[in-house]
């Protein structure tokens, strides 16, 4: 079975604002590999909307390795679009989802191959409530922000999770690796 990988930059106070953190060559790196080894990426029409900027350096490259190698990686890589106001997509590897998310993500957990990324808010905190992710990857940056969208805001029950190892970045973010402490996605 496929495991689900929520994956998303936030600052020290907990902040998921894109701005607030800065993307240097080895962030870059560290998404460019998770990208590389999955299978399918969930985002919400917000930040399916921003991931389109890396389109553009598929046809225009930046001239920045890191940078472009991202958007080749990004660009391949299908896309399941969760949105009640988008009516079509055009990203040639993007989709609309046209279930809801609980079925959409169960069908795919039971189909063979890589992983299910996730890397928007929304949809994070929807497939915690559901109790279906298998693992998280937050991705702390030495930033307090004060200001933002707070990653935990719409949490409804504690989850507890157990740490599985840690990656160090030389910029001093830190990415955490956890699990739900409780397997309780056994059943799904």
């Amino acid at each position: 079975m496929r495991k689900v990988i929520a994956a998303i930059n936030m600052t020290l106070d907990g902040f998921c604002d894109h701005t607030a953190v800065d993307a240097d060559v080895e962030l870059h790196q560290h998404y460019t590999d998770l990208l590389s080894n999955a299978g399918s990426i969930l985002y919400g029409r917000i930040t399916y909307q921003l991931m389109e900027f890396w389109r553009t350096l598929v046809d225009k490259p930046s001239g920045e390795k890191s940078m472009d190698d991202f958007a080749v990686v990004i660009n391949k890589i299908p896309k399941i679009v969760f949105s009640h106001t988008l009516k079509n997509v055009d990203w040639e590897s993007a989709s609309l989802a046209n279930r809801d998310l609980e079925t959409e993500t169960l069908e795919l957990k039971a189909q063979p191959g890589k992983d299910i990324l996730v890397g928007s808010r929304s949809i994070i905190i929807q497939l915690m409530q559901l109790n279906l992710i298998d693992e998280f990857q937050f991705c702390v940056h030495p930033v307090l922000s004060g200001r933002g969208l707070p990653l935990f805001k719409d949490i409804g029950n504690r989850i507890d999770l157990k740490l599985i190892k840690t990656k160090r970045l030389n910029s001093g973010a830190i990415t955490l690796y956890y699990e739900p402490a409780e397997d309780k996605t056994a059943n799904r």
